[in-house]
C-alpha cells in the first residue's frame, strides 16, 4: 500500500496532466522516448519539469535539463550538474534511491521531499518521476516535474505509486 501524499489541488492537476501526457506516448508496454516528447503539448507545465539522464556504471543521474522555476527552488541553475553537485548527501541518497528505482522498475514514481536541506523545512517539493526510454525498454531518460508546497497548503489527496 503506498504512502497517502496530500498536496494542493493545483499541483495534484499539474501532476496529472503531465502523466496523462506521458501515458499518451506510450504504445503499449514500450516507454516512450525523449524524441517523442513535444514541449508544445506541456506548455504550461515547462518552467517546473526537468530531463535527468540516467548515466551508468556506476548508476547516476544528471539533470539534463531544469525549468525556469526550478532555479527559485535550488537557488541556482542546476541544467548539467550531477546528484551529489545539487544536494547534501542525505538528499542526494534520497534521489539516487527514488530515481534507481524507476529505472529499475521501468514505472512513474511520486512523492514528497522535504526542502528543509535548503533551510526551507516549512516548504517541501512534490514531484512525479516519469520514465523514458530511446529503445522503448531500457530507461536512460526521467521526465520530471516539481511543485513547491507549504505545510500549511496540504488539503486535497494523491497516493503514491
Amino acid at each position: 500500500m503506498g504512502a497517502q501524499i496530500r498536496a494542493p489541488a493545483a499541483a495534484a492537476r499539474a501532476h496529472e496532466e503531465l502523466f496523462a501526457y506521458w501515458a499518451s506516448l506510450r504504445d503499449g508496454p514500450r516507454l516512450p522516448g525523449r524524441h517523442h516528447l513535444d514541449p508544445g503539448g506541456i506548455k504550461r507545465l515547462l518552467p517546473t519539469v526537468s530531463l535527468i539522464d540516467v548515466v551508468d556504471e556506476p548508476l547516476d543521474f544528471r539533470m539534463r535539463l531544469a525549468g525556469t522555476a526550478l532555479y527559485g527552488v535550488y537557488g541556482r541553475e542546476i541544467t548539467g550538474k550531477r546528484i551529489s553537485d545539487i544536494y547534501n548527501s542525505q538528499a542526494a541518497d534520497y534521489w539516487r534511491c527514488e530515481l534507481a528505482k524507476v529505472v529499475s522498475e521501468r514505472r512513474p514514481a511520486v512523492g514528497v521531499h522535504s526542502l528543509a536541506w535548503r533551510g526551507a523545512s516549512h516548504l517541501s517539493i512534490l514531484w512525479l518521476r516519469l520514465p523514458l526510454a530511446s529503445d522503448g525498454d531500457a530507461v536512460d531518460m526521467i521526465l520530471g516535474l516539481d511543485a513547491v508546497v507549504g505545510m500549511g497548503q496540504m488539503h486535497s489527496g494523491i497516493r503514491a505509486a
